[in-house]
């Protein structure tokens, strides 16, 4: 059973973002996505400090992150969700769930889309998400495109 940690709720704009929080972002990112599911990839996509990016974070009090979310302004003026992870220590408490409310109120009427690991494709679908397209294999693990009007 993971044990419940006291947390702390954070928001900051890609440039608001400071270097030391990129960093433990970076690192819980890379702990999961890269190390824990062995997917070798670009993590370093360009995007994180575009002015219009939106980190929502979770943290204990010695600043170690727990769960994470990203929100990117796309061309076409849809939001498009992304890199939602969980530190396995941290999981089963809800974080997710937390951050993707903060998120959805965050876009608020504006559409917004994400590709969803299909095995988590339920959980979108309770925020109001739909599987809009086929299956597909990114990095070996089948994801769905997913959309919410």
């Amino acid at each position: 059973m993971n044990e419940t940690v006291t947390r702390t709720q954070r928001r900051a704009t890609g440039n608001e973002l400071s270097a030391a929080e990129l960093y433990r972002v970076l690192r819980l990112r890379v702990d999961v996505f890269v190390v824990e599911q062995k997917c070798p990839y670009p993590e370093l996509d360009g995007r994180d400090l575009e002015p219009s990016t939106v980190h929502l974070w979770c943290e204990t009090e010695d600043d170690e992150v727990l769960a994470y979310v990203r929100v990117l302004d796309e061309p076409d003026g849809t939001a498009r969700i992304g890199r939602v992870v969980t530190a396995a220590r941290a999981r089963g408490q809800g974080l997710s769930r937390t951050l993707m409310e903060a998120a959805i109120a965050e876009i608020g009427d504006q559409v917004s889309v994400l590709d969803a690991q299909t095995q988590a494709a339920d959980f979108y679908a309770s925020l109001g998400y739909r599987v809009t397209g086929d299956e597909f294999v990114e990095d070996d693990i089948p994801h769905v495109p997913m959309r919410r009007p």
